[in-house]
């Protein structure tokens, strides 16, 4: 016998939920990398049709897919307009540094005081990963990707306070990123944002948590400024 909903129709088979989930979430994490890299660009409409057509998805997965960007701030969603993608503000942007500067700041001196050896050999086996990608960018772009190949994630991850990760690595971890990729593309940045990475792990490496704020905090001021720069052209 079939399982019917409280209307009469057939109710979908679990096999047919779990195969929509999962294309919502392979829809969500290209759409999400597509906004953070620019692809998808600030301010534009989201196109429902087009992108059901594109990723081969329908309407219902694809709507679940824009609500939890939603969540991630990366679009807005407005009645009888749409989903659009989030445009960078300056005003915004200052905000977002400002709270950066500080916690990341305070997440570098934790990590300071409790990264092993190992740890800082990660995070060098990672700059050099990142130096591979800077070079075949032609020193144009440092995209990194999200969580784990992420340094300044892997820093607030070494910091052993949970509270602090989740506040810099929650909710609003990909806007930072949206922002992040943006100084990015600033001709000079990827070079100089490199050698501040590994000025900041020099400092890990010899305990210094006073050190590795300051340098974390003058990283942040340093992409700040250029964020602005950009905002204001």
């Amino acid at each position: 016998m079939s399982i019917t909903n409280h209307q009469g129709y057939p109710a979908p088979s679990l096999a047919l939920i779990k195969r929509a989930e999962t294309l919502s979430n392979i829809v969500f994490d290209q759409l999400r990398t597509a906004i953070v890299k620019g692809e998808l660009a600030p301010g534009s409409k989201v196109n429902e049709p087009q992108l059901s057509k594109q990723y081969g998805i329908s309407r219902g997965p694809l709507r679940e897919a824009i609500r939890r960007l939603e969540g991630c701030k990366l679009v807005e969603i407005r009645p009888n307009v749409g989903a659009k993608v989030v445009s960078l503000n300056k005003e915004q942007a200052i905000e977002i540094y400002e709270i950066r500067e500080s916690l990341e700041g305070l997440a570098c001196r934790l990590a300071a005081e409790r990264a092993s050896a190992d740890d800082c050999a990660s995070l060098r086996d990672l700059l050099a990963k990142h130096e591979q990608q800077i070079e075949s960018e032609n020193y144009q772009m440092y995209y990194q990707k999200e969580g784990d190949l992420d340094f300044h994630y892997l820093i607030v991850q070494l910091s052993g306070n949970s509270r602090l990760f989740n506040l810099l690595c929650g909710e609003l971890y990909h806007l930072l990123r949206l922002y992040r990729v943006q100084t990015s593309s600033e001709p000079s940045r990827p070079v100089q944002a490199f050698k501040e990475h590994h000025q900041i792990v020099d400092a890990l490496e010899q305990r210094d948590g006073e050190l590795a704020e300051l340098l974390m905090r003058r990283h942040i001021g340093s992409a700040k400024q250029t964020l602005i720069n950009q905002l204001n052209q």
